[in-house]
């Protein structure tokens, strides 16, 4: 399987959610609809997948 590298723009997308969900785990940004382990798990996906689908 070969593996590519993200586009800039979804390592940014990726970089963003993980950094959303850091901050409502320390309580910086405490209103959010969803629990903070699903946006980093959102972040993981994004990334992963851009990984893993050429051009992406």
């Amino acid at each position: 399987m070969k593996l590519n590298a993200p586009t800039q723009i979804i390592f940014l997308v990726a970089l963003v959610l993980a950094v959303v969900a850091l901050l409502a785990v320390f309580s910086i940004l405490p209103v959010l609809p969803v629990q903070p382990f699903w946006i980093m798990t959102a972040a993981f996906v994004v990334l992963a997948l851009a990984t893993l689908v050429p051009g992406l």
